[in-house]
């Protein structure tokens, strides 16, 4: 029998790395989160006059809820995460430019002696009911509505050996990839790398282009839905997702060719494997058929996506069918 399992976080209980912490709740395979997560400023961005240099303090910036012991998970297994909803707990998100964050301004590691950006602030009012997003700009009254499409910009699990990386790095364990693509109806793949998997989320997003170029998205606190399962004896080198109609792979890494690399390399070999095709023959289809949007390309690592239609595939049931089970599991949730 499925079970559900209702967390909301207080301030206190927020994590700011993946590994290093004890787990807040205990799940099992088979079983629904329901959770509340903060936005990455914490909840402390209310304007435009509150900049973030001023109301938070590094580094508890991109809070994450959890993490979340899954029993039985040992490593070598696969942890499978299904975004059943992923709802706006406000009316409202906010995001920003920073003096020395983006990809289109100077950092710490491209040093330039021109003048950094100005610190400045966006408040984003969210229509639920008609599922959109008012921008509206600062210096002028210009305003145009975008359309709401929620999704998570850090989810991921406990490292390997013993690490604890900060929820802003993005890597194999997964953390800020920052893709669109981590919205309601997608199944995320995770390799358990610790008992317990120790899997956590945060980072909503009301929406977000490609890329996230300024290093801002529409930040919101999120009301998020997650069904869980647990592929026993099955590894996954680096986060894989799966939707109805099509299978990505994430890689991050710097530079942006590696994450690129990285990401078509395991999406070519996933392929290959599952689908019983040569190498060299799903190098050449995915060539062909596959599609590579950008996560992000400004955090401690860059994330690019490797994404391919499954209609152009051998037909081949992913992690022995586990997607399919958990939009099952999401559809008797509701």
């Amino acid at each position: 029998m499925t079970d559900v399992l209702r967390y909301r976080p207080t301030a206190a209980e927020l994590s700011y790395t993946f590994g290093g912490r004890e787990p807040v709740a205990r799940i099992k395979p088979g079983d629904i989160l329901e959770t509340y997560t903060e936005d990455c400023f914490g909840g402390v961005v209310l304007g435009v006059d509150d900049l973030p240099s001023r109301v938070c303090e590094f580094p508890y910036l991109n809070p994450v809820s959890g993490p979340f012991h899954v029993e039985g998970a040992e490593p070598g297994d696969t942890l499978a995460l299904h975004f059943v909803s992923i709802t706006p707990a406000r009316d409202w998100a906010v995001s920003s430019t920073f003096p020395h964050f983006g990809a289109l301004t100077a950092t710490h590691t491209t040093a330039m002696l021109h003048e950094p950006l100005e610190e400045r602030v966006w408040r984003y009012e969210i229509d639920r009911t008609n599922k959109l997003v008012r921008y509206a700009a600062r210096n002028s009254d210009f305003t145009v509505d975008l359309p709401l499409d929620p999704m998570h910009g850090t989810v991921g699990v406990a490292p390997g050996a013993f690490e604890a990386r900060m929820t802003i790095v993005p890597d194999v364990h997964g953390g800020n990839m920052d893709t669109p693509e981590l919205r309601a109806g997608t199944t995320v793949y995770f390799g358990v790398n610790v008992p317990g998997a120790l899997f956590a989320l945060g980072d909503g997003h009301a929406r977000q282009g490609h890329g996230e170029v300024s290093g801002v998205a529409v930040e919101a606190a999120m009301d998020t839905v997650v069904a869980v399962e647990l592929i026993k004896g099955v590894a996954t080198p680096t986060p894989r997702l799966e939707t109805d109609d099509h299978l990505m792979s994430a890689g991050s890494a710097r530079p942006l060719e590696d994450a690129f690399r990285m990401s078509q390399h395991d999406l070519v070999t996933w392929v290959a494997d599952a689908g019983k095709l040569d190498v060299l023959d799903s190098y050449q289809l995915i060539s062909q058929a596959g599609e590579a949007p950008v996560g992000n390309v400004c955090d401690a690592n860059y994330t690019m996506v490797a994404k391919v239609a499954k209609r152009y595939v051998p037909s081949v049931d992913m992690y022995q069918g586990a997607h399919a089970r958990l939009r099952a599991l999401a559809d008797s949730y509701r």
